[in-house]
């Protein structure tokens, strides 16, 4: 509906305003130039152009007001194409019904539509600029998946692609192996646990050892982004000033230096990585060491209640033994 009234708007204007001296308004010279894109003119249009602007759109209904809202944006597009004709730019209009094979092929409404599953936890983009294009070596029609902090993307495979395929691809991957909590998102993201427990690494990004410390998590990210049971959380301090102390007492840790432990999502238990100070923060290897020590068990949240239960039993042990002393010193008082 938007959009619509911006291209009545558009009508508008263009009608209503007067040329002034120095300043000539265009005015539609009746040429059509917007084609109807099919799959039997497709190639030749590509080929005719630098570059072409499309406009996707639902079946027009018999209803004479959408006709006519219909035939108004259509005038807009020819006098933009109109105006734009030197610079070999081209429009172009999809009826998604009569064309569906081609609308797939296009993916731009499937591109659109499966965005909105995941908004605003993971952020979506379109590009229609050949050189942005060009910068993200994008190829037509591709989409491509971006994980936080790696270099390379990954192209979404066997395109053309429907909303579904898009949507099964992002949740495959939607757990990254680096992440932010986000104020926006951070119950969201709490709850998507790898087994019960999460990897959290506590780093400002403003302090120069926690900037440190959150390139060498980058670095161990990247070294291991094809692993898919690892997810570390990085939260910065700075994004959460009113939890600062209550984490500093949860989890016993003081959040004014570099941190990184495994925490128990159902009881916030949780065991950290010891870093004697801040000028021997731990390399990207022994980080890795650590980390591959946590995925395989040998580091956990439940040694240091195991222990607690041992050392209640002993406890109750030494307890009952010394009842048992208590009730022989009382029989052999009575004995004498």
């Amino acid at each position: 509906m938007k959009r619509t009234h911006l291209f009545v708007l558009g009508v508008y204007l263009l009608s209503s305003c007067r040329a002034e001296e120095g300043l000539n308004f265009p005015t539609y010279d009746g040429k059509d130039r917007v084609v109807s894109l099919s799959e039997k003119n497709f190639k030749q249009i590509l080929k005719k152009y630098d570059l072409l602007c499309l406009y996707y759109h639902e079946p027009v209904s018999s209803d004479k007001v959408a006709q006519k809202q219909f035939q108004l944006k259509e005038i807009v597009l020819e006098l933009v194409a109109q105006v734009l004709e030197h610079k070999d730019i081209g429009f172009v209009m999809v009826d998604a019904k009569k064309e569906a094979k081609l609308a797939k092929k296009l993916d731009y409404k499937a591109f659109e539509e499966a965005a909105e599953h995941f908004q605003p936890y993971i952020k979506f983009f379109a590009t229609f600029d050949k050189g942005v294009a060009k910068k993200l070596s994008l190829k037509m029609n591709e989409v491509d998946f971006f994980e936080p902090f790696m270099d390379d993307p990954m192209a979404i495979p066997d395109k053309p692609y429907t909303e579904e395929e898009i949507v099964e691809f992002v949740k495959e991957h939607q757990r990254p192996t680096l992440r932010r909590l986000r104020p926006e998102d951070m119950f969201e993201t709490w709850e998507d646990d790898l087994n019960g427990i999460h990897i959290v690494a506590f780093a400002e990004k403003s302090d120069p050892d926690g900037y440190e410390f959150l390139e060498i998590l980058k670095q161990v990210a990247r070294d291991n982004t094809d692993n898919p049971e690892l997810s570390i959380l990085w939260i910065d301090p700075d994004d959460f000033p009113l939890l600062v102390a209550y984490w500093e007492k949860t989890f016993k840790i003081d959040l004014f230096r570099p941190q990184i432990g495994v925490v128990n999502v159902t009881d916030a238990d949780s065991v950290w990585m010891e870093i004697p100070d801040d000028d021997d923060l731990p390399t990207a290897e022994e980080l890795e060491d650590w980390v591959e020590d946590v995925l395989s068990g040998k580091i956990n949240t439940e040694d240091d209640d195991s222990d607690g239960e041992d050392g209640e039993d002993e406890d109750d042990e030494d307890d009952s033994d010394d009842e048992d002393n208590d009730d022989s010193d009382e029989d052999e008082d009575e004995d004498e």
